[in-house]
């Protein structure tokens, strides 16, 4: 009996997974690429296809055999299937802020080269093929398509530089792109017969990527929307990112006439890049290993069916087409050398992108293999019913020789010219950290090796053997030690914020478990961890600090909000923007604390004492930052904070107390009937965590405005009447509140904070109880200088024309305001002022707001507290 149909197809793809299985550990074992090795064995089981359906003693296997040799699947089929898959995996696994510092190289590799490349192989093929120049050049778009899989997975298993695998991943990603775009254009001048226009070419391939960016990054950010929507459900927030590569590619592809697979790389880079702060990380964690599966068995297969094509484009070559091939092999890899020697030099000459060592560069050269896309292009040149026979055999014959060539020779040495390059190896900086790390984790070992083999009941011959043999480890490090020599303390410092930051992201990361934050919130905490982690990395001390800064900044939907709260008195968006910063400060505060004992505990034994003060005096002022920013906050809603924090406290427990019951349902304490019901106990105390806390935007205005001198002897009618014209500002560091020469608009009141003017080269500051802006407005003046606010602050804004009413309607106000100021002139509160500002700076809000007095742009200047 024969197997036919679908039976039969389904049965050889389970031969070929089987046979996907067998090649894995085999490659392995023998140091060769899988990809190579998948070649060779495509190519024999096309032979052994063959052989079956000519043998009559495999009569059973006659239908899977005949399914293989032509197998339903065309050139089409082969990009709509599996590139979706393959260019969303490939963005999806790379770093993409990291990448984002190599975007000039990247783009220089993807678009440059291939081009290079084409017009380099056409040019060289041209004279010597008998065949149009345009068919030379498809035939050199066809083999410029590199495949980074071999590439990376030798770089992954000798340990080669992460820098060259990224660099040679984010090549990858949009080599197809440009390749398959210039293939397109080039295969329509070859079936329709026409010339092509340049200028046109070029519009058609920058449209073609520009509109394929714009709709890959917002259907991106469309589906992480809609994942962060559906109520935490794994399963529907996995299958969403299953189906975005195939909507855009397609939608791309075949409606809207950009790039489907650079819209893709743009989904799977905006995923890649705001998906560890979207998904919960162990929905985040098993999306990955999923995809990383899927792109598996789709890189495999789809290098095996191509391989087996390979006899078929094979057939009727001769000699002459040996020579062509290795005139192609020869043109592609100089024009590769061309523009990797010639090109990235200049980059680095104009610091547009980080400089490219030599061996790296060599590498990249000698790793620009050829694979399944390259076989796929050209058949679909063979499939092509317009294409002209010979041009067919021609297209066929060289590409495919072409991807033999670069995986037998180049696959197969790519790995020893790695490691002549010695680029597998450590740079100084991470071994002299490797020696320092394992001299100090190897002492802990030995000590809880002991501890644990005493507990165990272990003889004493075989702890002191295998102690002992630890301990010996650890001394050899410790005398091969060089950090103190290898790395000089600005290298060190750099080395700690780094490591500082990657751990206040996984600190993040494992806070965001917990059912019930804010998802907007821990994008925002891990976006700038992530942000702290480039700027160390970049710039040092300075780059960490000025990140952590762009942190506690408002962001621009708070200003948005803060403006329509102003203007049009429309309060609900700044009340949800009040609710997520508090949110985003409570837990950037607990963070904080744990990262000083982490500092203390972990890194002060491995970089020294001296390092750990700076780094702690870095952290400290981190500290006091938030510190800052979070009392201004708590020192007015601080019912509300307290709820807050009550209910962030609730839910780590919650969530401990879960893990709990997981413990010792794994250790069989509990059946697992029992583990449901506790677990079922806890979700219901989770839900009703999930009512919103309730935030009064406005509470206790009233109560504030009384607090100033400036109101005083004004009716509490007449105060309850202006709080309904007043809106909050929240201001924060060396934000601008009023702009010398400009006519005043609002009046500040500052309930709490600094802000500080420069008049006639002398700096004079407000205070808690200070009306900024009064006495400028009364004189119908201007501002007469710039004030800005020197820390977080919480101000009442009133508008000019309503306090000009104030003024007409209570003298008092003005002669107040008078009154005070003369005093001021004779020097009486001077230091009344003082001791106002300074209580404002440690959050004592109520003392400054009833001893600090009413000073205006133009009042008498007082010299900054320490000024003399």
């Amino acid at each position: 009996m024969m197997v036919t149909g679908l039976a039969a197809v389904l049965l050889a793809l389970a031969l070929l997974l089987v046979l996907v299985s067998l090649i894995q550990p085999l490659a392995r074992r023998f140091e060769v690429s899988e990809t190579v090795l998948l070649a060779l064995a495509g190519i024999l089981v096309g032979g052994l296809a063959a052989f079956v359906l000519r043998s009559s003693a495999t009569e059973m296997f006659d239908g899977a055999a005949e399914t293989l040799l032509d197998f339903p699947i065309n050139s089409e089929a082969f990009l709509l299937i599996f590139l979706p898959v393959l260019v969303f995996q490939g963005a999806l696994a790379i770093d993409v802020r990291r990448l984002a510092h190599e975007v000039a190289t990247v783009l220089l590799l993807a678009v440059v080269a291939v081009v290079v490349s084409t017009a380099m192989i056409g040019l060289a093929l041209y004279p010597v093929s008998g065949q149009s120049l345009v068919v030379c050049l498809l035939l050199g778009s066809i083999v410029a398509t590199t495949d980074p899989s071999a590439v990376a997975g030798i770089f992954r298993e000798i340990g080669a530089a992460t820098r060259l695998t990224r660099l040679v991943e984010g090549e990858a990603l949009l080599n197809d792109a440009a390749a398959i775009a210039i293939f397109s254009i080039l295969l329509a001048a070859v079936t329709s017969h026409h010339q092509i226009h340049l200028g046109d070419a070029i519009l058609d391939f920058v449209l073609s990527f520009g509109g394929a960016m714009i709709v890959g990054v917002a259907l991106g950010r469309l589906a992480l929307l809609i994942s962060a929507g559906v109520g935490g459900s794994q399963a529907a927030e996995v299958t969403l990112t299953l189906a975005l590569p195939y909507i855009v590619y397609i939608l791309c592809d075949e409606l809207l006439g950009f790039s489907g697979v650079v819209a893709t790389a743009a989904a799977g880079l905006t995923v890649s890049a705001y998906g560890p702060s979207t998904f919960r990380p162990q929905v985040w964690r098993f999306l990955n290993e999923l995809w990383e599966q899927l792109v598996f068995w789709a890189g495999s297969l789809v290098f095996l069916l191509a391989s087996m094509l390979v006899p078929r484009l094979l057939i009727g070559m001769t000699r002459w087409d040996c020579v062509l091939i290795v005139i192609a092999s020869v043109a592609g890899l100089l024009a590769r050398g061309g523009v990797v020697f010639g090109m990235l030099p200049l980059l680095a000459a104009t610091k547009i992108s980080p400089p490219v060592p030599t061996p790296f560069k060599i590498t990249m050269v000698w790793g620009g293999l050829r694979g399944a896309i390259t076989l796929a292009l050209a058949l679909a040149v063979t499939e092509n019913q317009r294409v002209s026979t010979q041009v067919a055999h021609f297209i066929g014959i060289i590409a495919t020789g072409f991807v033999l060539v670069t995986l037998l020779l180049n696959g197969t040495t790519l790995r020893y010219l790695v490691l002549f390059l010695k680029l597998d190896q450590l740079s100084p900086i991470d071994q002299a950290m490797r020696h320092q790390i394992l001299g100090i984790g190897l002492g802990q070992v030995a000590e809880r090796t002991h501890a644990l083999s005493d507990e165990l009941g272990f003889s004493a011959a075989t702890q002191k053997t295998i102690i002992g043999h630890i301990e010996h480890r650890a001394q050899e490090e410790r005398e091969a030690n060089t950090f103190d020599t290898a790395l000089g303390d600005r290298q060190r410092v750099t080395l700690a914020l780094i490591t500082i930051a990657n751990r206040e992201r996984s600190l993040l990361l494992d806070l965001f478990r917990i059912q019930g934050l804010s998802r907007r919130v821990m994008e925002t905490l891990l976006r700038t961890a992530e942000g702290m982690v480039d700027g160390a990395r970049l710039e040092g001390r300075f780059g960490y600090v000025r990140a952590l800064r762009r942190r506690l900044r408002p962001t621009l939907r708070f200003r948005l909000a803060q403006m329509l709260h102003h203007r049009l008195h429309i309060d609900q968006p700044l009340m949800y923007c009040m609710m997520e910063r508090f949110e985003m400060l409570i837990i950037a505060h607990l963070v904080s604390l744990s990262l000083m004992r982490f500092m203390h505990e972990r890194l002060e034994p491995t970089l020294g004492t001296r390092i750990s003060e700076i780094v702690s005096e870095v952290l400290g002022r981190q500290r006091r930052m938030l510190d800052d920013a979070l009392e201004t906050l708590r020192l007015h809603y601080h019912g509300y904070s307290e709820a807050l924090e009550s209910r962030i406290l609730h839910q780590i427990a919650l969530r401990l107390e879960g893990e709990e019951y997981d413990t010792l349902l794994t250790e069989n304490l509990i059946s697992e009937e029992l583990h449901r019901e506790l677990y079922r106990d806890v979700e219901r105390r989770r839900r009703r965590l999930e009512t919103p806390l309730r935030f009064d935007l406005k509470s206790g205005i009233e109560q504030r405005l009384r607090a100033f001198p400036a109101f005083r002897g004004v009716p509490d009618a007449v105060l309850h009447d202006l709080t309904k014209s007043i809106s909050l500002h929240f201001a924060s560091p060396g934000e601008v509140l009023l702009k010398r020469g400009r006519k005043i608009r609002t009046i500040y009141a500052i309930v709490a904070g600094l802000a500080e003017v420069h008049v006639a080269e002398q700096d004079i500051q407000f205070g808690a109880g200070d009306l900024i802006g009064a006495s400028a407005m009364m004189n119908g003046v201007p501002a007469r200088g710039t004030v800005r606010s020197l820390q977080f602050g919480h101000l009442l804004a009133i508008p000019a024309a309503r306090f000009q009413q104030l003024l007409k309607d209570y003298p008092i106000v003005q002669r107040t305001i008078d009154e005070r100021a003369a005093e001021r002139r004779d020097g009486q509160l001077s230091a009344v002022l003082l001791a106002g500002s300074a209580q404002a700076g440690t959050g004592d809000w109520r003392k400054a707001s009833q001893e600090g007095i009413e000073l205006a742009v133009d009042r008498p200047q007082i010299p900054r507290k320490g000024s003399g």
